[in-house]
């Protein structure tokens, strides 16, 4: 990997905006020592809590990982044209178990649509801190199979199976099996 420090690149954010951690902690509505922790990597934080602490400063993963990427706006996409929104996230970890891939297809904010080709290993969890943000989501599971929790409601979606839902209900994905789940996912507005 090329040495991406998470931490670094939070901090740099965080003081750019002008916010000391504890502003970020309440404006992400995370505790203040999960960005401390963060930013002098003593914990890897979870797609769901990254995301969450990048709402607070209001940028997306995407943003993060790939600050100076300008998009060609192209139409079509072969498999090494998508964005890799997560391989920086778990630079450091060297066991691939409960690891979470997005990619991203094209420039999602500028078409206010985030389509995203999903791989979780098993043992993967979006985290125990659900999601919520505003937007629309839905989608298909192409293999495997994958735990989707919304608000109260939970089930095991298998491949055929899809869902639909808004997202500022509180939300989780874990992929319980022993094998891959692969999804096929958009949102709308983007949230990643």
């Amino acid at each position: 990997m090329d040495g991406f420090d998470v931490g670094e690149r939070l901090r740099a954010l965080r003081s750019g905006a002008g916010l000391s951690q504890r502003q970020l902690a309440e404006a992400s509505g995370v505790p203040h020592g999960q960005i401390s922790m963060i930013e002098t990597n003593r914990s890897n934080p979870s797609v769901a809590s990254l995301r969450k602490i990048l709402g607070g400063l209001n940028i997306t993963l995407s943003e993060f990982f790939e600050p100076d990427t300008d998009f060609v706006q192209e139409v079509f996409f072969g498999p090494d044209d998508l964005r890799n929104l997560t391989q920086r996230l778990y630079s450091r970890a060297a066991d691939a178990s409960g690891r979470i891939t997005f990619l991203q297809v094209g420039d999602a904010r500028a078409h206010n649509l985030q389509i995203l080709y999903e791989r979780y290993e098993p043992g993967a969890d979006t985290g125990e801190t659900m999601l919520e943000h505003h937007a629309s989501e839905g989608g298909i599971v192409i293999s495997g199979e994958i735990e989707v929790t919304v608000g109260e409601r939970s089930r095991v979606l298998k491949a055929g199976d899809s869902y639909l839902f808004a997202s500022n209900l509180p939300h989780r994905f874990r992929n319980l099996s022993d094998a891959e789940a692969v999804v096929m996912s958009a949102c709308t507005p983007p949230y990643l």
